[in-house]
């Protein structure tokens, strides 16, 4: 049986080490998990999806994977898993599983045999290459980590393709028994239970076999000081030769055949370092390939109504029958209500400005992620250099403090040590700040972030247009998103004032409101709506 209940679908994000901590270690885990997800179905979300969980030596928290089958000790058990996805399932929630298909971990056992000689079984199952005449790297390839993607292997004589540490080696997916072998890490969870993966870096799952240098690029700098590590020469390089390979959509297509032998099963694919909008659409507009995309689009541009505009307008131009899902937070960008707040129009209520910004992400045409604490309103911490544990941090301080910010524990309860996380000091610190919007004290006040998502995600399940619905933008007033949304039964006129102050917007034709979304009422006179300072307004025709 096949369904689409993807479409629209609000995914819940969950970083397993700052989630909730069940056995005293300073370190979330699996059984922590299950003891929260009455509060995430309580929520009113879809899906969740957990960040790896799986054997890793954490050089990167778990996007280093040294044996995909099992469960890291620091997390629990694979029974924990199993009683993980049963509690999920009982509850009415999707499990997504974070899969990282692009690299191993150095530690895995299929790269310390590839790395012994040039002769052993699995000597072409990762990226090679000869050094050039001078002993230098192959090309000028470099890492998003810093310095060459090129690591030096003594025994070898050769180099090994590293797109993120050198501690990740690139799988090769021109060989067909790594694909055997991945499909099969793949088929090994499906038959676990899990309803989909969401594909880390997919477009950096081949590479260029003539391995041709990338060429220069010189990007905007209103651009780039939006990446995070914007200073990294990493952005100096258009990526041509190590992203989005033609080989990547092959593979896409015969990992959709292998998941469509699975009943109502789900792929993702993660769209960075690219032209997002338009390869997101390559990669699902067929149907043969992802269900849907998730980019990084609302993750570095600015929160203006022109930019925002034109993300819409381009993605709506493009995506045609392909599905894309909005995310503005996740574990490594910095959190939205922050990255919000370099617009001065969008200073002074924050609490306002994150429940308008939940508002607008689950109104757009798509499904949405919504990351774990990003329902709380919570802000990007700051980390003290010595507390840091993000590898990318530590290489660029200070110009660059790392993805440690959005990684902190939730914060479940303000009077509790360590915000009810853990009984133990945990990984990361807790923010004083974070303490003060803990789940608990928010549950408790009508006002808060919490009870307006909630509100919002239960209003918004009445209106089938909000969620599978067409979208068409609305010329509007400078400072106010609009847009309709469009069923076969219903139109909504949805209205966002990404500002600080009231903002006044004629109205195109005859609407009378939509109420019990949370928000408070707009004032209305004859022929324009007046929504109060990060307002949001809905309406159908009258």
């Amino acid at each position: 049986m096949k369904s689409e209940w993807w479409r629209g679908a609000i995914i819940y994000q969950i970083y397993p080490r700052s989630f909730c901590d069940s056995n005293a270690d300073g370190t979330g885990d699996l059984v922590g998990i299950i003891q929260k997800l009455d509060y995430v179905s309580q929520l009113g979300v879809d899906a969740i999806w957990i960040s790896p969980f799986f054997k890793s030596p954490m050089r990167d928290f778990g996007y280093d994977v040294g044996d995909y089958r099992m469960v890291d000790p620091i997390f629990g058990t694979n029974s924990d898993f199993n009683s993980l996805i049963l509690a999920a399932h009982d509850r009415g929630l999707k499990v997504i599983i974070d899969m990282v298909m692009g690299h191993t971990s150095d530690q895995h056992l299929w790269f310390q045999e590839s790395r012994q000689n040039l002769m052993n079984a699995k000597a072409d199952w990762y990226v090679w290459a000869e050094p050039k005449a001078d002993g230098t790297p192959p090309n000028n390839w470099l890492s998003i980590f810093g310095g060459s993607a090129w690591q030096w292997e003594a025994r070898r004589k050769q180099y090994y393709l590293h797109h993120y540490l050198r501690s990740q080696p690139n799988l090769n997916w021109h060989n067909q028994e790594v694909v055997d072998a991945m499909f099969g890490e793949v088929r090994f969870w499906l038959d676990a239970g899990v309803d989909g993966f969401r594909l880390d870096a997919i477009t950096t799952l081949t590479h260029d076999p003539e391995l041709r240098d990338n060429p220069p690029w010189n990007p905007n700098p209103s651009y780039t000081k939006l990446l995070p590590g914007a200073d990294n020469p990493f952005y100096w390089q258009q990526l041509v030769y190590t992203r989005d390979q033609a080989r990547t959509l092959e593979l896409l297509r015969e990992l959709r055949a292998l998941i469509n032998q699975y009943d109502d099963r789900y792929l993702i694919g993660e769209v960075a370092d690219v032209e997002m909008i338009s390869v997101s659409a390559k990669y699902t507009r067929t149907g043969e390939h992802l269900h849907s995309c998730y980019n990084f689009e609302l993750m570095q541009r600015p929160f203006t109504v022109a930019s925002l505009s034109e993300v819409i307008a381009k993605t709506e131009a493009v995506l045609l029958g392909g599905w894309t899902t909005w995310a503005m937070s996740n574990h490594d960008n910095q959190r939205v209500v922050t990255r919000a707040e370099r617009i001065s129009e969008l200073r002074g209520n924050r609490r306002a400005l994150a429940k308008l910004l939940l508002a607008a992400l689950l109104s757009f045409r798509g499904g949405a992620c919504v990351y774990q604490g990003e329902e709380l309103g919570l802000a990007e911490a700051e980390v003290a250099f010595e507390d840091l544990q993000d590898p990318f941090g530590i290489e660029f301080w200070p110009e660059f403090k790392g993805r440690d910010g959005c990684r902190t524990p939730m914060p479940w309860s303000s009077g509790l040590p360590y915000g009810g996380f853990s009984v133990a000091k945990p990984w990361l610190p807790i923010p004083l700040e974070h303490l003060a919007l803990a789940v608990e004290d928010q549950e408790k006040d009508p006002s808060s972030v919490l009870v307006m998502f909630k509100s919002f995600v239960s209003w918004r399940r009445q209106h089938a247009a909000l969620i599978t619905g067409d979208l068409a933008l609305v010329q509007a007033n400078e400072s106010i998103l609009a847009f309709e949304r469009r069923g076969e039964e219903e139109r909504i006129l949805c209205l966002f004032n990404l500002s600080n102050q009231e903002a006044r917007q004629s109205l195109p034709g005859s609407w009378r409101p939509l109420d019990g979304h949370g928000f408070a009422p707009a004032r209305i006179d004859q022929d324009a709506v007046f929504l109060p300072p990060f307002g949001v307004w809905f309406a159908v025709p009258a």
